[in-house]
């Protein structure tokens, strides 16, 4: 059977909002029983459609990423969101495969042309993005190696092939600092020499070193 989490949303806590929130709830449950899903959870929510950060919402998206539900019942798309907000949790529900069943249509959420256009566009930028992540990590490889960086000889701690690092030596990211490498890009190629670091803490331990560095 498949499992299902229902979404409820009112804008208000008035007396009338409090009222349509528990009508949505009810007939998303006659729908749950009419087409044999199992709910897991019943959500309802008093947040503008606009704040993509609602408490509710996030426990959905948390049940998803989880495995725990694959199916999300709604009244229409407006309670999902609005705007911007809208669009951005529309594109993160498609890239977790989920479907998404509303009172409106009946059935599957039927988006407008304009929708679905926009969502086609953020998926290509999403897709270019990583592309051109993934080129930056190999460009500052690269480049480190050319000059001069050898990880055979300057890594040190290594606990295993795939495996990440506990510490990376401070050395290594005034190396590639001096090679007028961004700390973004630092982390991004020690990520790839198979480092767990981030940008903060490249940036961070750059800092500690120019501090004992001044103080000599």
């Amino acid at each position: 059977m498949s499992k299902a989490v229902i979404y409820c949303r009112v804008s208000t806590n008035n007396k009338e909002q409090i009222s349509s929130l528990k009508r949505q709830a009810r007939e998303l449950e006659e729908i749950a029983v009419s087409k044999g899903l199992h709910v897991i959870d019943i959500i309802e929510e008093q947040a503008s459609g606009y704040d993509v950060d609602r408490e509710g919402m996030l426990q959905v998206l948390d049940y998803f990423q989880t495995g725990e539900a694959n199916i999300l019942l709604i009244q229409d798309d407006t309670r999902l969101g609005r705007g911007h907000a809208k669009i951005a949790l529309l594109h993160q529900i498609r890239k977790l495969s989920v479907r998404v069943l509303t009172i409106q249509a009946d059935g599957e959420l039927r988006l407008s042309e304009a929708d679905e256009m926009v969502l086609e566009i953020v998926s290509i930028v999403e897709e270019f993005q990583r592309k051109l992540h993934n080129s930056k990590i190999k460009r500052g490889m690269k480049e480190a190696i050319k000059n001069g960086y050898r990880p055979e000889r300057n890594i040190k701690n290594s606990v295993g092939a795939g495996r990440s690092k506990k510490e990376v030596p401070i050395e290594e990211i005034v190396r590639l600092r001096n090679m007028d490498l961004t700390f973004y890009d630092i982390a991004a190629t020690l990520r790839g020499f198979g480092y767990d670091i981030s940008k903060a803490t490249v940036h961070r331990r750059y800092q500690e070193y120019q501090k004992v560095e001044t103080k000599k």
